[in-house]
Parts: structure tokens; C-alpha cells; sequence
């Protein structure tokens, strides 16, 4: 063989190795990374700085406001320096919270498209890390209506859902997201967005954030007077008054106004979804606009934290309405009244499927302001509620190893309280607890203590104070046993209310 057809031929079998199937076959598949894109501008592009600046934004929040499930959220997107104390006042909530997937929604500030853009794949990433699409649940939004795509330049570049990856980094654990912007050229898009989003989270609990700033470039003045009424529209959790609100602002021509809402369509759709999945309470939970940090009045951009929540609780389906709060407070007046007078429990007859539930119950007890007695069950197994009510009535009343027996002349000034829990669930850290939001039971072989949310709260305790006195009062452990990994804690919230 000659040297030239010699070297045709090796040529022949190199290129046939490296284009074989076989090749193919055996390469690995590359995750598709999304970048961030405002790093370093937005907010701090060093991972400690940035978790160090998030920190501190929780922090100012002293407690969350609402005992209640967040189902949906409003959270601005400007840079940190401006907007995320804010933000702050939204994620604070969702501390100690466990969702499989949040839904980010927002109106692209970068490129103008015919649709609506799910980010179907790969992880976007931030200084503290990756965070993991839900490919599955994008697919099934693609799959649901011809006006959703994938649109991977839509997202690339886009500040207003990745600013919101840190703060979940921060106040969540082991979630996905699905990352999702509008296109901006139909007006009704959002209808179609949240009917997907309905239509396919099922068996997935998930959270909506839909990430919008308010009014952008008004007076100071009229920044506040405007965002006021935008506020109200979605706090009234009518999407016809939010654009009505907004309508109106724009026939007032406020000078240097060009917006009162960027993401109006993400907050539309957060509005509807939040409504199918049951949330009846909307809160106001911060808000603030540029001149408050800087101090200037003119071209002034507004912010808003709003929360959007379904009745308490993991344990309770749907919560209790104020009927059926005051027929448990009234089983639970009467029982002590029957026992402590004629030494035995009325009986009752209850029917309705809510008092009916197999939920835990405390009852409290309190002698002119002061307690008087608190017994409670976690996790009754064959009686209903309002039979555990009557029965942690009667053990608060005359078990109480604290107090004496509750005597006839004692009834007349005796007032109530009863706490219906949701099932505890262990945690990982002490800081995971919520103070005002979580009651906590501590554990150590045979050493068990609980403490009510409430407590916290009634006590003005800060964390390391309320978990303290757990450990020590009622544990019988170490006041510092909450930081010891051996320690087993566990979290519930608990639907409380009380009558005179």
C-alpha cells in the first residue's frame, strides 16, 4: 500500500470513530444552565455578601404577620438596595414553609414577544447555587394552550424573576421552579396562564410569586397616592377593581407616570390562581417606593410585598368559621361549668363535618387575665374535635398540675381559649421556627415540652428566649437544648381564638 492511499485510508478510520453511533451514544447529556444575569448589579455577586445582605433584610422583619397558609405572593424586583427590605417583608413568610415547586411569573422587560415563555429545563443558578427547573410541570403548561412556549431568549436576560431566586435560596428548602414571563401583546394572556396553571398543579404544593414594582417615575407624592390605589385593587382580590384602579390612574395623566404596575398581567394571574386555591385573606405586608432610601422626590419607583393566604391551617382543610369557633368556645364553657358545679360532663351532639374533623385541640384557661390551666391533645385517632375540646376542657380546668382545681366561684370571671393544631412536623434547625406563626414541642427521650404560638407573642419573647424557656420549663432540658442535634424538634400552627 502506498504511502498516500496509506494515509487516505487512516484518515477514513478516524473519522469513522469519532462519527460512529456508538460515539453518540455514550456522551453525556448537558444540563442547560441559565446564568445569572444581574449579579453583581441587582444585588451582590459574592456568595457571602449576598447571603449576609438577605440576612439582614429578614432580620428587620421582627415577625411574620400571618398564621395562615401562603398560597400566592406579590414581591417587587428592583435592585436590593432599593426594593429588598421589602421583598423581605413577603419571604419572611414563607420561612419554615415546604412547597414542591414556586411558580414565577412576570411581564419580560426585555424582549417583546406573541405568548407567554415557561422555562422548561436545566437550573438557573445564583451566587448560592442552583436551583432546579420542574421540567415536568412546564411541559404540561406548554403542552396546555398554543399560545405557551419555550422562548429561551425571553428569559436569558431578564432581571425580574432571577432577583427573586436568592431570597428563596434563603427562606426555602428542596424546591423547583418554574420560571415564566409574558410577552406583553395580549391583553388576555393571564386568563390563559392561570387556567393552566390550575388545570395542572394537582397533587404539587405550590406557591405563585408574581414579581411587579408599581408605579415607576412619579412624584414622590404621587407615587404614594398612586400605589395606594393599586394596592387596593389587588387587596381587593377582584381583578376587575385592579384594573379599574389602574385605568383610572392613567386618565389622571400623573406627570412622569408611565406605569403603575410592570407586571400587571403576573399579578392578575397570581390574583386568579391564589382564588382557585382557596385564599380568602390578603395582606398588605410591606411596601415602601425609591425616595424612602434615597430621600428623593422626583422619579420615584413603588414597592409592594402582598401575600395572598388560605384560611389555617395543614390540619384544618379549610379553617373554622366564626360559627363554628363559637359553638367549640361554648361545649368548652359549658363542660367546665357542669363538671366543676355537678361533677360530670354534659353531652353533645355535634354534626357538623368541620367540628367533626380528627384535629387536635388545646384549651386554655386564663382567671382575670392571668392562666388558670392549658391541657391540649396533638393527635387524637378516633375522636372528633369537638369531643376533644370538652375533654381538654374539663383537664385544663381540674388537672392542671399547676394550679388547684377550678372552684365554682372562680366561673364568673374564667375566660377561654382554644387552639385547633395542625399535625406537627419535624424540623431540621431551631431557626426554622417561626415565632408567632409556630407552636414547638422539644424532645429528649422521655424529656417532651410544648409551647402554643401565642406564647411568643404574649410574652414579647424574642427566638432564643421563647425556645429557651421551652427547654428549661418545660422540658426539663438544658436551656440551650434547641441547638443540640440530638434534640428532636417539631413545628405546628394552631388556629386560635377566645371568648369573655
Amino acid at each position: 500500500m502506498s504511502k498516500k492511499l496509506y494515509a487516505v485510508s487512516l484518515s477514513i478510520i478516524i473519522l469513522s470513530f469519532f462519527i460512529s453511533p456508538y460515539s453518540f451514544s455514550k456522551s453525556k447529556p448537558q444540563i442547560k444552565k441559565r446564568a445569572p444575569a444581574v449579579a453583581g448589579s441587582f444585588y451582590p455577586a459574592n456568595k457571602d455578601g449576598l447571603s449576609t445582605l438577605i440576612d439582614r433584610f429578614l432580620e428587620n422583619v421582627k415577625t411574620t404577620q400571618v398564621k395562615e397558609d401562603i398560597v400566592a405572593m406579590v414581591a417587587p424586583h428592583a435592585g436590593y438596595t432599593y426594593s429588598g427590605q421589602v421583598a423581605a417583608y413577603g419571604y419572611k413568610e414563607l420561612i419554615g414553609e415546604n412547597f414542591d415547586t414556586i411558580i414565577l411569573i412576570g411581564n419580560g422587560h426585555k424582549e417583546a414577544f406573541d405568548g407567554i415563555s415557561v422555562y422548561k429545563h436545566g437550573v438557573w443558578q445564583t451566587p448560592l447555587g442552583d436551583v432546579q427547573i420542574d421540567s415536568d410541570l412546564a411541559e404540561k403548561l406548554i403542552k396546555s394552550n398554543p399560545r405557551i412556549m419555550f422562548r429561551g431568549s425571553a428569559h436569558n436576560y431578564d432581571h425580574i424573576l432571577e432577583v427573586q431566586l436568592p431570597f428563596l435560596q434563603k427562606t426555602l428548602k428542596n424546591f423547583k421552579i418554574v420560571p415564566i414571563v409574558f410577552g406583553n401583546q395580549n391583553k388576555d394572556d393571564y386568563k390563559i396562564l392561570a387556567k393552566a396553571i390550575l388545570d395542572n398543579i394537582k397533587g404539587k404544593k405550590v406557591l405563585i410569586i408574581a414579581s411587579s414594582d408599581l408605579s415607576h417615575y412619579p412624584s414622590y407624592e404621587d407615587s404614594k397616592a398612586a400605589d395606594s390605589k393599586t394596592i387596593e385593587g389587588i387587596l381587593s382580590g377582584d381583578v376587575a377593581k385592579l384594573e379599574d384602579n389602574i385605568s383610572a390612574l392613567t386618565k389622571q395623566y400623573i406627570p412622569n407616570a408611565v406605569t403603575f404596575a410592570c407586571g400587571d398581567d403576573a399579578i392578575k394571574t397570581a390574583m386568579l390562581v391564589a382564588k382557585g386555591l382557596g385564599a380568602t385573606d390578603i395582606k398588605l405586608l410591606g411596601r415602601a417606593n425609591s425616595g424612602d432610601v434615597t430621600g428623593g422626590k422626583y422619579h420615584i419607583v413603588g414597592y409592594a410585598s402582598i401575600g395572598f393566604f388560605k384560611p389555617l391551617n395543614k390540619g384544618v382543610e379549610m379553617g373554622l368559621n366564626k360559627e363554628e369557633q363559637e359553638k367549640l368556645l361554648e361545649i368548652a364553657q359549658k363542660t367546665v361549668e357542669d363538671y366543676v358545679k355537678h361533677g360530670k360532663k354534659p353531652e353533645f351532639n355535634i354534626t357538623d363535618p368541620a367540628l367533626n374533623q380528627k384535629l387536635g385541640a388545646f384549651v386554655t384557661l386564663k382567671l382575670n387575665g392571668m392562666l388558670r390551666g392549658c391541657i391540649g391533645r396533638f393527635s387524637p385517632t378516633s375522636i372528633p374535635l369537638y369531643q376533644v375540646v370538652s375533654q381538654m376542657a374539663v383537664a385544663a380546668a381540674v388537672q392542671d398540675p399547676r394550679f388547684p382545681p377550678v372552684t365554682k366561684d372562680e366561673l364568673k370571671n374564667i375566660t377561654y381559649e382554644i387552639s385547633v393544631l395542625s399535625v406537627p412536623e419535624k424540623i431540621n434547625s431551631w431557626q426554622d421556627v417561626v415565632l408567632g406563626k409556630h407552636g414547638v414541642i422539644v424532645s429528649d427521650g422521655l424529656n417532651r415540652g410544648v409551647f402554643l404560638p401565642q406564647v411568643a407573642t404574649e410574652f414579647n419573647m424574642n427566638r432564643e428566649a421563647f425556645l429557651a424557656e421551652l427547654c428549661s420549663q418545660k422540658a426539663g432540658l438544658p436551656r440551650d437544648c434547641y441547638k443540640d442535634p440530638k434534640v428532636e424538634l417539631q413545628v405546628f400552627t394552631a388556629q386560635v381564638f377566645g371568648k369573655e
